[in-house]
């Protein structure tokens, strides 16, 4: 690794909790740290195994996350069918305290609406999914057109319903007043906080960027400031050790709009560093590596104390366009029983929306945001048919009655490969004998939903004489 930047070393003599010397022997030392997050919605002992298994020492919990681990070292998560399918995410572990900021200070077993503002590629995001309630909707936003698509097919994987994905700038959520009660910032930064995972990140540092990050930073949360409500939360992070971009942030905050820093409640064994800030003593979250087993980050909360504790603007004259009753018929035999939705129409798709964020989804909308995703999308009719969506594949709400068939691990990677799917591979649900290639008969022609240790990883097509493979093509596997 590159020698350590002489001037952000310097800088930071002066911030709590910053050791010089064990800062660079970590930094020198190159140590890489693995961590995963699973997804609680499609956790099993099966999956927890399958990750377990692969190292000759258990996987270390993360002790501030509910569903994080340290990996002894990295496996290749590419030829993992449950990486695919979304049972787990590979994320830092630092920044998974978001489960803890959150949780402290706002109600989570409440319906809350949560903006996460700069969301690509969708660790925090499908974090946040996981620890705020059915009940609770989060908007998922990136600014960045090219990064929005991982931040899509990410949060597709994770599975869950109560999800808009946007793609705005910060300013245009500002219509939405006192709309959301949580605002996540984790704000464009320095990087410095990563560079043991990015050496080549030391060579873009530089003081002049650090200022144009914290004007950046300040100008992000300026103007999207209107959309957080009278006692809103806004959770705001960066993986910068900078000052600039961390404590006077804080301090920059309260002194231009009515806020209350929170403290949190940090276990001393955590070794996570309580830091107040020079001016207005708000209490900011510094994680140094020498002390964690994670990389730089830094998290504070504030409250906002002033606003509309609700929306005071009537948003809610736009419309959603609804299926029709014959629509709805072809499309409720693909969807769980006794699930409260409302089916969409945008185009030619069909989403499916839960039914009590319907009139949230139309305030979005009369906002004039653009909208990349709402809900789950089903798929298009085609004649009388569904031609079913990826998304539902992989969603909490398709229905447990479809064809499902089994694909071995070998398999399941070339279906993953997008390769063609042979009669052989079949396994008979609840046989566990493999089909002889040229079966028919146990598997009838029409869709069914690939899965592999019964979780499901998509779609095929059955005809008389071969299988379609329906994995996005944009999404296979590329390496051999």
């Amino acid at each position: 690794m590159s020698n350590l930047p002489a001037a952000l070393v310097q800088s930071l003599q002066k911030a709590k909790g910053f050791d010089k010397e064990a800062f660079e022997k970590v930094h020198a030392a190159e140590e890489q740290i693995t961590s995963i997050r699973f997804n609680p919605a499609k956790f099993s002992s099966v999956v927890f195994e399958s990750v377990a298994t692969r190292f000759s020492s258990p996987l270390q919990k993360i002790p501030w996350a509910s569903a994080g681990y340290y990996l002894p070292e990295r496996p290749s998560f590419t030829l993992d069918p449950f990486f695919h399918a979304g049972c787990y995410y590979v994320q830092e572990a630092s920044s998974m305290f978001l489960e803890e900021a959150l949780t402290q200070c706002v109600n989570i077993s409440q319906p809350l609406k949560v903006l996460d503002l700069c969301a690509a590629p969708g660790g925090k995001s499908s974090l946040l999914q996981s620890v705020i309630s059915s009940d609770s909707l989060l908007v998922s936003n990136e600014v960045i057109k090219s990064r929005v698509t991982v931040l899509e097919e990410n949060l597709t994987k994770w599975g869950q319903a109560n999800l808009v994905i946007t793609n705005n700038d910060p300013k245009d959520f500002a219509r939405l007043e006192s709309f959301f009660d949580v605002l996540v910032v984790d704000a464009p930064c320095s990087g410095s906080g990563l560079f043991r995972r990015d050496s080549e990140a030391i060579d873009e540092w530089s003081e002049q960027n650090v200022q144009l990050c914290s004007q950046r930073q300040q100008r992000i949360i300026a103007d999207c400031w209107p959309c957080l409500k009278e006692d809103g939360v806004l959770i705001y992070s960066t993986c910068s050790y900078s000052v600039e971009e961390d404590e006077q942030i804080l301090d920059w905050l309260i002194e231009n709009f009515s806020v209350e820093s929170i403290r949190l409640s940090v276990k001393p064994e955590w070794n996570i560093v309580e830091t107040v800030s020079s001016k207005e003593n708000a209490y900011g979250y510094r994680f140094w590596p020498d002390r964690v087993k994670g990389e730089g980050f830094f998290i504070a909360c504030l409250r906002k104390k002033d606003g509309a504790s609700k929306s005071g603007r009537n948003l809610w004259k736009q419309k959603l366009e609804r299926a029709d009753k014959k629509e709805a018929a072809v499309v409720e035999p693909w969807l769980k029983k006794d699930i409260a939705v409302d089916l969409v129409k945008t185009g030619q798709a069909l989403l499916s929306i839960p039914r009590q964020h319907s009139q949230s989804i139309e305030a979005l909308i009369a906002a004039s945001l653009y909208i990349r995703q709402a809900g789950v999308r089903i798929g298009k009719i085609a004649g009388k048919d569904l031609v079913p969506d990826h998304a539902l594949a992989l969603s909490g709400i398709v229905s447990d009655e479809l064809v499902a068939v089994s694909l071995k691990h070998e398999h399941a990677i070339q279906y993953l490969r997008r390769e063609e799917v042979e009669m052989g591979w079949i396994e008979i649900p609840g046989t566990g004998n493999q089909k002889m290639a040229g079966q028919t008969a146990t598997v009838r022609p029409g869709w069914a939903l690939i899965q592999y240790q019964s979780i499901p990883l998509g779609w095929i097509k059955i005809l008389q004489n071969r299988i379609n493979n329906y994995y996005p093509k944009e999404w296979r596997i590329l390496r051999k």
